[in-house]
């Protein structure tokens, strides 16, 4: 059974860090490309950041670069996410997918993903 566990979310202050993680289980994770994505209060689910199956392609929402890294550990079966400069505006439930493939195939409202985690909550308030 495919899991997609996210953790590390919480209550961080505008211009503070937070470290998301997210641990896939029941799939090969070193074959498949991986993204984040934010649905803020409200607001409809948007994608942040992607990963391809080998590290060799890594992209970003214009919202998000240069403040977020994503990264993953394939030994590990683990994606992170550093957010950095965090902004009031980034308060959302965060998830993390799996593309249906080693690459990302983008559409015009972001990669194709098979499947999203439960969420980790991230809250930024001063």
């Amino acid at each position: 059974q495919v899991q997609l566990v996210e953790s590390g979310g919480g209550l961080a202050q505008p211009g503070g860090s937070l470290r998301l993680s997210c641990v896939a289980s029941g799939f090969t994770f070193g074959n498949y490309a991986m993204s984040w994505a934010r649905q803020g209060p409200g607001k409809g689910l948007e994608w942040i950041a992607g990963i391809y199956s080998d590290g060799s392609g890594i992209y970003y929402h214009d919202s998000v670069r240069g403040r977020f890294t994503i990264s993953r550990d394939n030994a590990k079966g683990t994606l992170f996410l550093q957010m950095s400069g965090l902004k009031p505006e980034g308060t959302a439930l965060d998830y993390c997918g799996e593309a249906p493939g080693p690459t990302l195939v983008f559409t015009s409202s972001g990669p194709l993903n098979d499947r999203w985690g439960q969420g980790t909550q991230v809250t930024v308030s001063s």
